[in-house]
């Protein structure tokens, strides 16, 4: 254990932020195509990548563990203070690197996800609408169990009968 997987594990986190960029994307292209019959595999693809993150999160919390107890800092420490406590040389530099773009990239995705989520909220609606215009009056069932028209006006149910 040591920088050097950190890095690789970074790396690998990246990609992944990276890949979810895209799925978000693609999701949001479906969605303002009005491609509704694809939604559901875009999002079971984001939700894999979301589930990729998470083992890598769990791997890069490891990796950070070492390296902040190497370089003298609590091993909870989150990246910002690991590459604030990185000694001379390159290795900050490329952490920092790291650290810049994947903040740029969650900050992406943040907003994609906003977007997305304000689509479907606006096609659920149009559906609810279109569903709720398309039902017509109601035949309700007469006392012989024959569909009758729809009655207009306030029933009395009654117990005795």
């Amino acid at each position: 254990m040591g920088v050097n997987e950190l890095s690789a594990v970074l790396w690998r986190e990246r990609e992944l932020l990276e890949l979810l960029t895209f799925k978000l994307e693609e999701e949001q292209l479906l969605l303002t195509a009005g491609r509704s019959r694809w939604i559901d595999h875009a999002s079971r693809e984001v939700e894999q990548v979301l589930q990729r993150l998470r083992a890598v999160g769990l791997e890069r919390s490891m990796e950070s563990a070492a390296v902040a107890s190497e370089w003298g800092t609590p091993s909870d420490a989150p990246l910002r203070e690991i590459v604030a406590a990185a000694p001379a040389g390159p290795w900050g530099d490329i952490l920092a690197a790291h650290l810049g773009a994947m903040l740029e990239l969650t900050t992406q995705i943040a907003g994609l996800r906003d977007e997305n989520e304000r689509f479907l909220r606006a096609a659920a609606r149009a559906t609810q609408e279109t569903l709720a215009g398309s039902v017509g009056d109601t035949a309700t069932y007469d006392g012989r169990g024959a569909a009758g028209p729809a009655l207009a006006g306030a029933r009395i149910f009654d117990g005795n009968l």
